[in-house]
């Protein structure tokens, strides 16, 4: 598609082309857009296209990357999208020949969102504890920059930022200045387009469409198709789907305009309600529907009941913490799911896979990798002495399929030793992680030549806070009612007390 193709449109996107030619000519450094699919990085990414297409082939010398996060756990309809639009982009660009490469960056494996809340048990993120962001999205993405920084030096990151999206947006990217207090705020600039990046010293940020409203964005898009072939009308419907107006209809202008619709995981718990995807079942893509549910589920995890069932009294170091609350009680810290919760979440997880590929005809769609899954059997057998290996039967039972598990090589232990484990610390009042643990110890240890940390290790074991759920209740004043197997209806002593 040719510059010429593109209808006039009310921002004069001429002179903005021109600059991101003199910015790509102005040195060596190669160039990462971070492209979502959204409207603001899908104009960046055809402004810089059309842009490199103008200039002479021969000065086309350094690459253009256009990076995509998937964190696997990507709303499937966005995820489909995104992926078929790094296979169009890479088509086009060898076609014309120009130096743009699309690729997705995920996470490693073992820094998934399932294989931290089901593997470990991290409960499910929220405003002040948002442990997925950093392990999905920016670890994944900063590692390819990174890569790129030793490769090259220094590279140009280029964003679809904007000042207009927010107030905190507008006041994190003006210029660096010094507050009355002293104080450093907004960015450094490196030259005259270029700031430097706040958290990698070789990385430089150029923000080509900073100045722009959201209707410059949609008013661009609709008057220039894509450069690499097709429209952006999927992107228009993907927007429009996703917005839910007002009743009233005083949201008439974000309904014009696609409105400031996010698409982002479909596990999200960091809002209160899935506005998009609500909306998108709203508007006929009932498959969804299933996917809602289990997210809406996992918003229960916050209630304080779900906790004292399903939460350890331990943190993942094996400590108890507590806090002083602010009437001078003493609160518990809660740690992890318990195993038992983790194998429900798992097998409700795979129902819904089951159930969605079903609703949409699909049986390719994955809602956990199998390489998670692996992951999440090996830390549960190490971690938290699974040796009965739950996973696969778990697997295999809501699948109908074999898991085909690797043979583990210390044979011996498995349901019938813990068992008998079990009857052996019940006679001798041990509690029985303690013995699991040393277990894992050995087994870890087991063949290797030099066993110097053994020691270390075992030492690490015996410093983890043994006391049962209810001498820890008990000690931070909670009562345990026994009544109940398991947890049991725990109170705060005072709660009973006035209970009448």
């Amino acid at each position: 598609m040719s510059q010429a193709e593109c209808n006039p449109s009310p921002k004069d996107h001429a002179n903005l082309i021109e600059l991101i030619k003199e910015t790509y000519l102005a040195d060596g450094r190669p160039w990462i857009i971070g492209f979502s699919g959204g409207k603001d990085s899908t104009c960046v990414l055809q402004l810089v296209w059309t842009a490199l297409s103008q200039i002479p082939p021969d000065q086309r010398t350094k690459k253009v990357y256009s990076i995509s996060s998937d964190t696997f756990v990507e709303m499937p309809l966005i995820e489909e999208y995104l992926h078929k639009k790094i296979h169009q982009l890479n088509q086009a660009a060898k076609l014309e020949e120009l130096p743009i490469q699309a690729i997705p960056v995920c996470p490693d494996i073992d820094e998934t969102f399932w294989v931290n809340m089901i593997g470990r048990g991290y409960p499910a993120p929220y405003r002040t504890f948002r442990w997925c962001t950093d392990r999905m999205k920016i670890k994944p993405t900063s590692r390819f920059i990174k890569e790129q920084i030793a490769s090259h030096g220094e590279v140009v990151v280029v964003l679809g930022v904007r000042k207009s999206e927010s107030s905190a947006r507008a006041g994190s990217m003006q210029e660096e200045r010094v507050t009355d207090t002293g104080k450093r705020v907004g960015r450094k600039m490196v030259g005259k387009y270029l700031s430097q990046h706040k958290d990698l010293p070789s990385a430089l940020v150029f923000s080509p469409i900073e100045e722009w409203s959201t209707e410059d964005v949609w008013d661009f898009l609709r008057n220039c198709p894509p450069p690499w072939g097709g429209d952006h009308s999927q992107l228009e419907v993907l927007y429009r789907n996703a917005q839910k107006a007002d009743d009233d209809g005083e949201d008439e202008l974000a309904e014009q305009t696609f409105g400031n619709s996010r698409f982002g995981c479909w596990t999200c718990t960091v809002v209160q309600r899935d506005l998009s995807m609500e909306a998108f079942i709203e508007k006929g893509e009932k498959w969804l529907a299933p996917l809602l549910k289990f997210r809406d589920d996992l918003m229960i995890t916050f209630e304080r009941d779900f906790k004292l069932q399903h939460r350890e009294h331990r943190r993942r170091t094996g400590q108890v913490l507590t806090k002083e609350g602010k009437d001078g009680n003493t609160i518990l810290v809660w740690g992890p799911f318990t195993l038992e919760y983790r194998k429900k979440l798992l097998t409700k997880l795979l129902r819904t896979q089951q159930e969605v590929r079903q609703l949409k005809n699909d049986s390719r769609l994955e809602l956990v990798k199998r390489e998670e899954l692996l992951r999440i059997r090996q830390l549960w057998r190490t971690e938290e002495a699974d040796w009965a290996d739950s996973l696969p039967v778990i697997f295999e039972t809501e699948t109908g399929e074999p898991f085909n598990a690797p043979r583990d090589d210390w044979s011996g232990m498995g349901k019938t030793e813990l068992e008998l484990l079990k009857e052996v610390c019940e006679e001798h009042q041990l509690p029985l992680g303690l013995l699991t643990d040393l277990f894992d110890v050995e087994k870890r240890h087991n063949g290797m030549s030099r066993r110097s940390q053994i020691f270390n290790n075992i030492h690490s074991v015996f410093s983890k806070d043994w006391r049962t759920r209810e001498e820890v209740f008990q000690d931070i004043g909670f009562e345990a009612s026994l009544e109940n197997t398991g947890v049991g209806d725990i109170l705060h002593a005072a709660e009973k007390n006035n209970a009448g």
